[in-house]
């Protein structure tokens, strides 16, 4: 099985550190992974990317031309990549930013920011988005993820652990209902 993802949003919503756990998890089950960050020319506030591909067998290039789900936090990029979006791909859309845009089909919507601020602090919102992304595709196990994550916030951001896990399981189990 392979898998492409474009994570995409502004600069300083974390969607780097949430593609990087991604990719972390996916390496710890033993998968093939591939990480290509791409920033624009602005600083906080401009638009990246990164874009990934977590496969069982050997990556040829770490460009992804058309992913098979795209996540957007903010409506800019829902523009910017819905056209690279495979034809039977996936979108997963922050609603608490998206206005009142027109959205495609195939899209899975979920008020990332909200939750977040339910967890505990804005800056979640990558991890609920995360937990979204387990929960829909079950690209990796959404326990291990959990556990990486307290892994990783324990070493330097031990005050965010919490915050972050509870922003995960919001963001999953949203999809779960």
């Amino acid at each position: 099985m392979k898998t492409s993802v474009i994570i995409s949003r502004y600069v300083g919503q974390g969607g780097m550190l949430a593609g990087t756990l991604l990719c972390e998890e996916a390496m710890m089950e033993d998968k093939y992974v591939t990480f290509f960050p791409s920033y624009g020319a602005e600083m906080r506030g401009g638009t990246a990317n990164c874009q990934i591909i977590i496969s069982d067998d050997t990556i040829g290039a770490p460009v992804v031309e058309f992913p098979n789900i795209l996540v957007c936090l903010n409506t800019p990029s829902m523009h910017k990549f819905i056209p690279k979006l495979n034809s039977s791909g996936n979108l997963i859309l922050n609603s608490s930013l998206a206005g009142s845009e027109p959205i495609p089909e195939r899209i899975f919507t979920i008020p990332a920011n909200d939750l977040a601020l339910e967890a505990g602090s804005i800056r979640a919102t990558n991890m609920v988005m995360l937990g979204a992304v387990s929960a829909i595709f079950n690209i990796v196990s959404f326990e291990s993820l959990s556990e990486t994550i307290s892994d990783i916030f324990a070493v330097k951001r031990s005050d965010m652990v919490s915050v972050n896990t509870k922003a995960l399981t919001l963001g999953y189990k949203f999809f779960l209902r």
